[in-house]
């Protein structure tokens, strides 16, 4: 009995071995016999093409449009930062306080010196007193200006609403930015306008209005200094911009560059650009000057040119995969 249970094991054991035997090798031959997926990658003259027939495109969700022409005026790339307005709020205080001591001082100067003439038991040397403490409080106002107009200039002490340019600052409603030009790119005079940018979203600029120059020069780049002034602002006081300052001179022509259209690899920015029905070149453009929409490129790219505007992100990809590089 025992004979014929091993022999039945024994039959079960090796049919079972045979099956997996032949499932391994008949999945084998069906990988052997998947079709490899055909490269997109195309290269030709030391130029690399990715090519996707009208089903590809579609399938990608490519859409294509052609560069508009763009102009924009000369500008100078500086950088700067938010100043911390507590110590303006401190110097407009304490003048503010001077002020009031004064006007105080003097209105009391000034009854007793009524007084003193109509002569109502108001001596000399009282009035004496009077006037020697308003002839103080009228120099501790000029020494507050002083202070204020060393520190800050004149741009800000100028200003018609100090106490409400002040408290603008304070409550973060408006921020004060200090620019300095590098010596190499020194403007012959104050930029007509500017435009700033966080340095972390340089592609979102706002214009900013001149004060005028710093009084004192940076310690580090020893270039021009400016004063501007950015009203609404998200700016937290310490924060670092990017300044696009009017150098003057005739507009240059250009393109503008959508942001939807530009893909990003190995830190360079790229377009896809379409040069037949099936072919796209991947081309590095120079993101210096943000515009309204996108950037303003004058020098790698053409009006009418096509590029693609949605779906780069996937080119990029089919690229990578196709050189056997990673995204």
């Amino acid at each position: 009995m025992s004979k014929i249970f091993f022999g039945i094991l024994a039959g079960l054991i090796v049919g079972a071995s045979a099956t997996w035997t032949f499932l391994k090798h008949h999945d084998a031959a069906e990988k052997k016999e998947e079709p490899k997926e055909a490269s997109r990658v195309v290269h030709t003259n030391d130029q690399t093409f990715l090519k996707l027939d009208a089903k590809g495109q579609e399938h990608a969700g490519l859409r294509v449009a052609a560069l508009e022409a763009a102009t924009l005026k000369p500008e100078v790339k500086a950088y700067g930062r938010v100043l911390d307005p507590a110590p303006l709020v401190a110097a407009v205080s304490e003048l503010a306080s001077a002020r009031l001591a004064l006007e105080i001082s003097m209105k009391d100067f000034d009854r007793l010196k009524v007084l003193h003439a109509q002569d109502q038991n108001v001596s000399t040397r009282v009035l004496d007193m009077a006037e020697a403490a308003a002839k103080r409080d009228q120099l501790l106002v000029q020494t507050a200006e002083l202070k204020l107009v060393s520190a800050w200039g004149k741009p800000i002490v100028s200003q018609p609403d100090l106490p409400g340019f002040v408290h603008a600052l304070a409550t973060l409603e408006a921020a004060l930015v200090r620019v300095d030009v590098p010596l190499g790119d020194a403007l012959k005079a104050p930029p007509a306008a500017a435009r700033l940018a966080s340095v972390s979203a340089p592609e979102l600029p706002m214009t900013a209005q001149l004060l005028g120059t710093a009084v004192s020069a940076d310690p580090q780049t020893q270039g021009q200094g400016f004063l501007f002034l950015l009203k609404p602002s998200s700016f937290a006081p310490g924060s670092a911009v990017i300044a696009w300052l009017d150098a003057g001179g005739e507009a240059e022509k250009g393109v503008r560059v959508p942001r939807s259209a530009l893909v990003r690899h190995q830190g360079e920015a790229f377009v896809y650009v379409q040069v037949g029905d099936e072919l796209f070149e991947r081309k590095e453009v120079a993101l210096e000057h943000p515009i309204d929409g996108g950037w303003f490129v004058h020098e790698e790219l053409k009006p009418e040119q096509k590029i693609v505007v949605t779906g780069a992100q996937q080119l990029l990809s089919e690229e990578l995969k196709g050189q056997g590089g990673e995204e």
